[in-house]
């Protein structure tokens, strides 16, 4: 199965430091390295370890060259990337000793989509009947609706959230992954089965699946309710491990598991992620995630 994966593509600058860094302080890092992210590279990489044919729509500043052959080298259909006058979009992230992290990003050239390029991207013969959008590209709401318009199923990760966003079609779109910050802002209830029961009927036809860190996960279809409870793991680095839940989550959901087992998988291989440093490459391998649930003998 091929999916479109319409997303951001950043270069991840990355410190580590005693603590995160607080209002008018200045502080040394401990180290610094340089991975490939962005939520939507992150997802393609989980997306394709996890079994699917992904094909990303996205651009790339003078400096993003790197991103495209880090795509490559994971299988990734490339063909629909271009490059703009910009920089890369890109993230500047701070981690302390127990795995937080906070993120400041750059839009880059991934706030230069426009009309012009997503008509362009929606009219190639891609293959795909599902899309997946996150919320660090221009031209959201756009998108949403020519996407719909084509005929083709809408997944979201709201993320990040933002008043634009608030503003887009979401009725358009058939399946939300969304973490509790994200359910609070779009239901406005606090308690992880309000926001699902509020979300179900704002978007009665959308599957939603709602993270909740080490809580587990919730996933509401129709009528039927599905948890998962968390693996409790040692974190070093929580960077990309929602992008991983989705993407192994997806994988396995759109090519006919069932939700439970699709939530297993997507939680083990989000709990192997957390466990090393950078985002996009500590996605795990789907022989890597099905060894260590097997290990886990769950």
């Amino acid at each position: 199965m091929n999916i479109l994966n319409f997303g951001s593509l950043n270069i991840d600058k990355v410190y580590t430091v005693d603590h995160i860094v607080e209002k008018g302080e200045t502080i040394l890092t401990n180290t610094y390295d340089v991975f490939m992210g962005g939520k939507g590279l992150n997802q393609s990489i989980a997306l394709q370890r996890a079994g699917l044919q992904v094909v990303h729509a996205g651009l790339i500043g003078h400096d993003g060259q790197l991103l495209v052959d880090f795509l490559k080298e994971n299988a990734v259909d490339c063909d629909l990337i271009q490059e703009v006058d910009d920089v890369c979009g890109h993230a500047i992230i701070q981690i302390n000793p127990q795995g937080q992290n906070a993120i400041l990003v750059h839009g880059g050239s991934n706030q230069r989509i426009d009309e012009k390029y997503i008509d362009w991207v929606l009219s190639q013969n891609h293959g795909c009947e599902w899309m997946i959008v996150q919320n660090e590209t221009s031209n959201l709401d756009y998108l949403l609706k020519a996407a719909k318009q084509k005929g083709l199923r809408i997944i979201m990760n709201p993320s990040p959230i933002t008043d634009s966003l608030l503003k887009c079609t979401l009725e358009n779109v058939d399946l939300f992954i969304i973490n509790e910050i994200e359910g609070k802002a779009l239901s406005g209830q606090s308690e992880a089965k309000s926001i699902i029961q509020a979300l179900s009927l704002k978007f009665p036809h959308a599957i939603i699946v709602l993270t909740l860190g080490e809580e587990g996960s919730l996933l509401k279809a129709d009528s039927e309710i599905v948890t998962q409870k968390a693996f409790y793991v040692c974190a070093v680095d929580t960077t990309a491990a929602g992008d991983t839940f989705s993407g192994y989550f997806l994988a396995s959901y759109l090519q006919g598991h069932s939700a439970s087992e699709s939530l297993k998988m997507a939680s083990a291989a989000s709990a192997i992620s957390v466990t090393q440093k950078g985002a996009s490459n500590s996605i795990p391998t789907l022989d890597a995630v099905k060894v260590w649930i097997k290990a886990q003998n769950v």
